[in-house]
């Protein structure tokens, strides 16, 4: 309700003494009355305050009443005639200075009139809204879908929405105006230390629609033109409720739930358990090259959100996604040349503001063709458990030829043997470097990198062959080994890899 509608209230006759067009348009929440010369503790903004001027003992009063309403963020001021039988210029002039609408209230015209009859149009104003909220379920449940919620809150609000994924993909709504909007608004969504967030650049606020039951990485989100910090809290409150119909939304279209979904799962079991499986039914024609994706967050990211991240992220239009174990195993066609690990890479890099601490880990594998396809699964399943023991960046992709490497049998050897290997090699190497400071454990590693070199040794460390002979002879001396045998430079150059 805006203050205008006060003048086509006939049975209140109110008079605009000060006020604009832009003045009354200016929205009433309440109706608050007071005589108290400083009002402002009680006040809350867009009010409509009525007073019957007892506070005034002077032209002065009017100065400090005025300015204390608008420091509160008052709508507009009405002023009985009652105690005075007249509006004061002082207060006429207060008004205008602090740009107040201000309304003269006939003798014959009660507060409590007043009070009721702009209640009365609040409460009918909130009951359209209720209205308009109900009627936005109903034309999602009778399945008009997000783009009809969205054009009848630009409608109603003037205000453009949409709904994106954390990659930037425009799930519903007008197209973007610009061309790096997308990204920018992503981009703000993840990075945000918390939301809702406002972008300046696309000049659109985000906010989340899983409000944490999920990873940003894994979550839609809602853009709604303009920065949220200037809306009142209707607008505010109308864009909590639109991301709630969003999820609702997003947890109907989850495939998981659908035939198409419930006929993937079936095609990835059957894989992993050795049969040929049925791609051909998933858009996948026989004899295509295949590559197998194997993924799996490293420590408190659901196989659910996982499951989201390679649906979004995959190359093709349509991967077949099922869970095995405790492994997300998605195949996807394998068109010649793709890149299929660097592209999952890339994208995984892009969503890492969004993704848990501890990451997630992917295998890639190589490429195959129906029905030996269960292979490349277990290959994808090695790779990404060679992932998961890679450093602790959040984001870790092992592609298929770095299984054959020394890597993977470390991988594979329990915690305990590979520590007990390490410290019977190394621990006499660093026990003396701490009390000598000799150096022995660089001085070997520079030695095998060099191939048992010791000019080039002697060279990158700065020192004399002669040196170089010396820490050798001393690191054979502690460990006992003979650093021109093949088989220690081995045990050496694992152990020194497995630090």
């Amino acid at each position: 309700m805006k203050l205008r509608a006060l003048l086509a209230m006939p049975e209140l006759r109110l008079e605009v003494v000060v006020g604009d067009d832009a003045g009354l348009d200016r929205p009433i929440r309440w109706v608050v009355t007071t005589d108290l010369l400083y009002p402002g503790r009680y006040l809350r903004g867009r009010e409509l305050v009525l007073t019957g001027l007892v506070w005034r003992s002077g032209p002065a009063d009017s100065e400090t009443f005025v300015r204390a309403l608008a420091d509160a963020g008052v709508s507009g001021l009405a002023a009985g005639e009652f105690a005075l039988g007249t509006i004061p210029d002082d207060l006429v002039d207060a008004c205008r200075r602090h740009r107040l609408p201000l309304f003269t209230v006939p003798e014959d015209v009660a507060f409590a009139t007043v009070t009721e009859e702009v209640v009365r149009h609040l409460s009918g104003a909130r009951a359209a809204d209720l209205t308009a909220v109900l009627d936005r379920h109903r034309r999602l449940v009778e399945g008009t879908g997000l783009g009809a919620v969205l054009d009848l809150v630009g409608r109603d609000l003037g205000m453009r929405c949409h709904v994106l994924t954390a990659t930037g993909r425009l799930v519903a709504g007008p197209p973007l105006p610009g061309a790096d909007d997308a990204a920018a608004l992503a981009g703000a969504f993840l990075r945000a230390p918390r939301l809702p967030r406002y972008a300046a650049g696309p000049d659109a606020s985000v906010f989340p629609v899983g409000e944490g039951a999920v990873c940003r990485a894994a979550d839609w989100f809602v853009a709604c033109e303009g920065d949220f910090a200037d809306w009142p809290a209707e607008r505010r409150a109308l864009t909590g409720e639109l991301a709630a119909i969003v999820a609702l939304e997003r947890a109907r279209l989850d495939d998981r739930l659908s035939a198409e979904g419930h006929r993937a799962q079936e095609i990835v079991t059957a894989v992993a358990a050795g049969g040929a499986g049925e791609l051909e039914k998933h858009g996948v024609p026989a004899g295509e090259p295949v590559v197998a994706v194997a993924a799996a967050g490293r420590d408190g990211m659901g196989l659910g959100e996982v499951r989201t991240i390679l649906a979004e992220i995959l190359p093709g239009a349509r991967p077949v996604l099922g869970l095995v174990d405790d492994e997300v195993i998605g195949l996807i066609p394998a068109a010649a040349g793709a890149d299929v690990a660097g592209a999952i890479e890339g994208a995984l890099n892009a969503l890492e503001p969004g993704l848990p601490r501890s990451g997630i880990a992917v295998g890639v594998s190589a490429t195959a063709e129906a029905p030996d396809l269960r292979g490349i699964v277990e290959e994808a399943r090695q790779a990404r458990r060679l992932a998961a023991t890679r450093s602790p960046a959040a984001v870790c992709v092992v592609r298929h030829d770095e299984l054959a490497t020394h890597v993977l049998l470390l991988a594979s050897v329990p915690d305990d043997v590979r520590e007990m290997f390490r410290v019977r090699l190394l621990d006499p190497l660093h026990a003396y470097d701490e009390v000598h400071g000799a150096d022995l454990v660089r001085t070997l590693e520079t030695f095998l990198r060099h191939s048992g070199s010791w000019a080039r040794t002697a060279e990158e460390l700065h020192l004399h062959v002669n040196s170089v002979r010396y820490r050798i002879q001393r690191v054979q001396d502690l460990t006992g080994r003979d650093l021109s045998r093949l088989e220690d430079q081995v045990d050496f150059f694992l152990a020194l890899r497995l630090r």
